[in-house]
């Protein structure tokens, strides 16, 4: 079983969502990427997605394209993160999904892609921009190579193309919670609910919701919901806003601590 399998697996065996934690590759440097995985892993994060820097990241919104820039300012590659996603596994089992834009994959090529991912110990892979039917190659590969394809719904997606994406996502389904780019929110969408509920319809493969989830308030709101929730934004700009690598690696223990506290308790 995939380790993706596995940690949602136990979340739901513990009658409770999974937490799954978004950071940049690269940004401020790949050694403290390397010493912040097993770190918020440590701290609760059930699944972590590892962004790989573009140069025009669509749908992100400015806490993560700033992210993206600095990374890219270090000349942070995808062979590069591959590698530490190799030296990582010699100290950590914490699930790794790559997330990125489909140039990302067309440049390193989508068989070498899937093949090298999986060598390296990554479990599975969003490409964000592509609408999955035109990547049928890229998924492919990850099948043979045993990498988990996770894609996305969205609040605009048809019932039909739901049902498609659905049953076409591996690991689990990344239920897009508002249309737009990723970054904080005050609110969460007042129908987030019935978005979640029509995708669980079609689907048995477990639901995580991401996008404007910045909280723990937010976050416990999310995993009464959800098989999963999904912080992103909110945790690089804690990275991003920390003085030094130390202090970074605090501030996103601590925070990723408090999301795990409000995941756990939030249902009854």
């Amino acid at each position: 079983m995939n380790r993706i399998d596995q940690a949602l697996a136990r979340a739901r065996s513990e009658k409770r969502a999974a937490l799954i934690v978004f950071v940049t590759a690269g940004d401020p440097d790949l050694s403290t990427t390397a010493e912040l995985i097993p770190e918020l892993a440590a701290a609760g994060a059930d699944v972590i997605e590892l962004g790989i820097p573009h140069s025009d990241p669509i749908g992100e919104g400015p806490t993560i394209q700033v992210s993206s820039q600095r990374a890219l300012a270090r000349r942070t590659s995808l062979s590069q993160i591959l590698d530490l996603v190799r030296r990582v596994r010699t100290v950590s089992d914490v699930p790794l999904v790559l997330m990125g834009y489909l140039n990302n994959v067309l440049a390193y090529g989508e068989e070498r892609l899937a093949r090298d991912a999986s060598a390296s110990g990554a479990d599975g892979l969003i490409v964000a921009d592509v609408p999955f039917e035109e990547t049928a190659a890229l998924s492919r590969a990850c099948a043979e190579h045993g990498v988990q394809r996770v894609l996305l719904v969205a609040p605009t997606s048809t019932p039909e193309r739901t049902v498609r994406i659905a049953a076409a996502s591996r690991g689990f389904v990344y239920c897009v919670s508002v249309t737009g780019v990723t970054g904080a929110r005050r609110e969460l969408p007042a129908d987030l609910e019935q978005l979640v509920a029509r995708i669980r319809r079609v689907t048995t493969t477990p639901v995580c919701v991401g996008f404007g989830v910045s909280t723990p308030e937010q976050a416990a709101q999310v995993a009464r919901l959800a098989d999963g929730v999904i912080v992103g934004s909110a945790l690089v700009s804690r990275i991003d806003a920390a003085p030094d690598r130390d202090s970074a690696v605090r501030s996103a223990r601590s925070f990723v601590a408090e999301l795990s506290r409000a995941v756990r308790s939030a249902r009854p």
